[in-house]
């Protein structure tokens, strides 16, 4: 199955006061195509990212990158969330495996990291600075968006790589194996697209590895894969003037061919489709 896909209407929105009233609206399983990054002013709620569930409690920080699975509960008391989100448009010209290449892994493990209250409080101060100037008279070009994007990110990074690793939630043995997955593919995907690959350099067998990420996660090995490879190849359609044919030998295809198959097979379009949509 899939699930409905949700966008921001704009590159930037910013905002220091999300209630529950808003949160309701998400109450049926959706996908983001929208980065967000948000902190807990007041309140728990709990939710469901990546059909794992999770509570979100004041003092905590939440990323929630492209293609994560949210879904909101009721809660029993009044919550108050601060965020910042980047539309799909945006995150395309920033290549977020780079940004957060030390750090990647442990977002995606864990997604919601209780963090000092004073750091918490300088990221609601952020929010409210960029909630000012986003709903303002002046508007943000393009490059500062990107700017403010990577610098976001380049935050986040360094939160993440700063966290004791007893910080971060425990995990189940098919959490382990996914996780463990997901980092090998980060570190390899410019050269290695082969799911035999993986399961040799984590030395178990093919079969296991290919049922234990069905279970955790809903997709194969294959699609998690293409899942890093693209966010590579988008970034490089929308921000580089890279050719189709540099790109594909950048990333180890056989030939601009090749690669532009894998492309529409995994986006609907051919990658000059993309670059110029």
């Amino acid at each position: 199955m899939d699930f409905p896909h949700v966008d921001l209407p704009v590159d930037i929105i910013a905002w220091t006061d999300v209630t529950e009233d808003i949160l309701n609206i998400y109450k049926q399983s959706c996908r983001l195509k929208a980065c967000i990054f948000a902190v807990c002013i007041e309140g728990t709620i709990t939710v469901s990212i990546n059909l794992m569930e999770t509570e979100i409690k004041q003092g905590d920080f939440v990323v929630l990158l492209p293609g994560t699975i949210i879904q909101f509960y009721s809660q029993q008391e009044k919550v108050r969330i601060g965020f910042v989100g980047f539309s799909e448009q945006c995150i395309t010209k920033v290549n977020v495996v780079q940004s957060t290449f030390h750090s990647l892994s442990s977002i995606l493990r864990s997604p919601v990291l209780h963090i000092d209250p004073a750091v918490a409080s300088y990221f609601q101060d952020y929010f409210a600075l960029l909630g000012r100037i986003t709903t303002g008279s002046h508007t943000l070009d393009t490059e500062m968006i990107r700017h403010i994007l990577e610098g976001m990110l380049y935050g986040v990074d360094k939160l993440y790589s700063d966290v004791p690793m007893q910080d971060v939630r425990t995990q189940s043995r098919k959490e382990e194996i996914c996780r463990k997955l997901v980092q090998l593919v980060i570190e390899n995907y410019t050269h290695e697209r082969r799911a035999q690959f993986y399961a040799d350099k984590m030395g178990i067998s093919l079969q296991h590895l290919s049922t234990t990420v069905k279970q955790a996660t809903g997709k194969n090995i294959l699609d998690i894969i293409a899942h890093v490879v693209l966010i590579d190849v988008k970034s490089k359609l929308k921000s580089t003037d890279m050719t189709v044919q540099e790109i594909a030998y950048s990333l180890n295809f056989p030939n601009a061919s090749f690669f532009g198959k894998y492309f529409k097979r995994h986006v609907g379009m051919s990658p000059q489709e993309y670059r110029n949509s």
